[in-house]
């Protein structure tokens, strides 16, 4: 039921652990920090990290005469949160699916969400492209999709990946919004000073390659790994850090000119 969506954002990666799904919980954080009502839709069925990085495993998913009632991450419900990470009987539980069944849990997670006055969906999805980025994009034709943001790394692999995920969005019709470059450089603990103990540049050049806009560069930072598993926005935790810098400039490029 995405009738009450407002903007849906979807966040895609060429490749598994680049961080994606960080960036998709730090982002709903932010966003509503920023006063807006946001929703998280956890889309990656086989690894379904956004009930741990927000600290909801072992919460519930409510069923009404309306449809899944999605967990609520703050006792305001301003963010809202629906993953097959909350149907599974232990956190340790597969997902060993076909296609078409995997296909049909998406498609009730679009349709029988119950998402009430949502100012921002974020969907998480899986790493690469597959059936159900497919899924998700047939179910979202009579929905206004504000496009996708693509998360990347430094390094030429996860470069070479997302070149995939552009040409996936382009021949799919999908907007790309921008691209996201993770664990662009080290934060010191000390010092602050950022250091890049990877390749740097890549997301730069593969957003020219591609001409697509840049949008951030996220570092690495231990203090902000130590905000993994406990639902704290880095714009509350750490208002200071470089991350939450990123993040609220993200927000501030993602929402100009929208009324949400």
């Amino acid at each position: 039921m995405l009738e009450g969506v407002k903007h849906v954002l979807l966040v895609l990666s060429g490749k598994g652990g680049v961080g994606k799904s960080t960036i998709s919980t730090q982002l709903a954080l932010a966003l509503k920090e920023s006063g807006f009502r946001v929703g998280i839709l956890d889309v990656d069925l086989c690894g379904p990290s956004v009930p741990y990085l927000l600290n909801l495993e072992g919460e519930d998913v409510h069923q009404s005469s309306e449809g899944w009632i999605p967990v609520f991450a703050d006792s305001e419900q301003k963010l809202s949160v629906m993953s097959i990470g909350f149907l599974l009987k232990s956190q340790n539980d597969s997902v060993i699916w076909r296609g078409p069944k995997k296909n049909g849990m998406i498609k009730q997670f679009l349709s029988d969400v119950v998402w009430r006055d949502i100012d921002y969906l974020i969907i998480d999805t899986p790493p690469g492209t597959s059936d159900e980025h497919i899924t998700v994009l047939e179910n979202l034709r009579n929905v206004k999709c504000d496009g996708a943001i693509i998360v990347t790394t430094p390094q030429a692999v996860a470069v070479d990946d997302v070149l995939r995920e552009v040409t996936f969005c382009r021949k799919t019709g999908i907007h790309i919004i921008g691209i996201i470059e993770n664990m662009s450089g080290f934060v010191c603990p000390s010092c602050t000073e950022c250091t890049n103990i990877f390749s740097s540049g890549g997301g730069i050049a593969l957003s020219e390659m591609v001409k697509v806009p840049f949008l951030a560069k996220v570092p690495i930072d231990p203090q902000v790994g130590k905000l993994a598993d406990k639902g704290q926005s880095v714009l509350v935790t750490l208002p200071d850090s470089q991350v939450a810098q990123v993040f609220r400039k993200l927000v501030e490029e993602l929402t100009k000119s929208k009324e949400a």
